[in-house]
């Protein structure tokens, strides 16, 4: 199991950032596309590593074309010398229509098809099939040499599909190199609706477990003493609060038998009551979606809740975490991981 890190920073501030997460010893880095283009960082980040693997995540699909994707993971892969993996998600029909302008229909079809228009692509050049892909959203055929880039001796890079819903994540099991889970996910969820929609992906694919990466994240709070608890996880729960309030991942609530909870969530935010909405996190959704632990404990903690369930994993926390801090539970995590391993035989 490796463990991987969202890099958050500033343009200016993304070199040394990177480096920074590189030293702690982290196995990969993604970067969201929240206020920056993920690409950008990701060309920066590439020339000033060495080791770290890199993904976009996500990469938001359907405002961007095939050919725009294609050309632009080569070019990442190339310059990681082999490095570079593909996150792909399809986001919200909200934020598609209304913050990028972009016709929403059919998301599971539409994704399965992007991802085999892009293949379609690489195999045109890397391996000189000719580009002829027809389906129903995209229709590729045209490719002279003056645009094409030369065969890459990195091939081509995995695509990773973020999903919370069952289709999609069945989607990413027949045609995906890995599975993104949401952030709030809990391990009930992935054992009783991630896991089998996987499965049933795989099955019409013909293929097995084993080509499929599963990267499973962690919301953290963590606290040494109990006034930085307390703070940390008065965030947390602020921040579970938000996704809890979006109807795209009610599914997750609706499990766990918080519909109230949910509804309740979303009417406070349709009234800007952001502030507010924390207080109807409880202890027991905070254990199900969450995970808090001390210094040395957290990492134990995250074993405990995804262990058996993840090949990746990640933990982000809404308040700070030192350098320091940082990188004494990501040791502790590979502790764990070697641990398990063990005792695994």
């Amino acid at each position: 199991m490796k463990v991987d890190v969202g890099l958050w920073a500033e343009l200016p501030d993304t070199v040394k950032r990177a480096r920074e997460l590189e030293a702690i010893g982290y196995d990969g880095m993604y970067v969201p596309e929240t206020g920056h283009d993920p690409f950008v960082p990701m060309a920066l980040v590439a020339e000033h590593t060495t080791r770290i693997q890199l993904r976009t995540g996500v990469a938001v699909a359907f405002p961007r074309s095939p050919t725009h994707l294609a050309m632009v993971a080569n070019d990442l892969h190339v310059l990681s010398k082999g490095r570079f993996q593909l996150g792909l998600g399809s986001q919200t029909k909200a934020h598609n229509e209304r913050r990028f302008s972009t016709p929403w229909s059919r998301p599971t079809h539409r994704m399965r098809e992007l991802i085999l228009a892009i293949r379609a692509i690489w195999r045109c050049w890397n391996q000189g099939e000719k580009l002829d892909f027809e389906g129903e959203f995209y229709r590729l055929n045209l490719m002279s040499p003056f645009f094409s880039p030369p065969p890459s001796q990195y091939g081509t890079p995995p695509i990773l599909l973020g999903t919370l819903g069952p289709k999609m994540t069945e989607v990413a099991g027949e045609v995906a190199d890995g599975v993104l889970l949401h952030g709030l996910s809990s391990p009930r969820y992935v054992s009783e609706v991630s896991l089998p929609a996987l499965e049933r992906g795989l099955a019409k694919a013909g293929r097995s477990r084993d080509e499929v990466e599963f990267v499973f994240p962690s919301i953290v709070a963590v606290g040494d003493t109990d006034e930085e608890m307390d703070m940390a996880t008065g965030k947390l729960k602020t921040h579970l609060a938000f996704y809890g309030s979006t109807p795209d991942y009610k599914r997750v609530m609706d499990l766990h038998g918080w519909q109230d909870a949910q509804e309740e969530l979303h009417r406070m935010s349709r009234q800007g009551r952001w502030d507010e909405m924390g207080a109807l996190i409880t202890d027991e959704m905070l254990d199900a979606l969450s995970v808090r632990g001390t210094t040395d404990t957290l990492a134990a903690d995250i074993m405990r809740r995804v262990g058996g369930l993840a090949d990746r994993v990640s933990f982000y926390s809404s308040g700070d975490l030192s350098v320091e801090r940082t990188k004494h539970i990501v040791d502790m995590l590979k502790k764990e991981k070697s641990r398990a391993e063990r005792a695994a035989g």
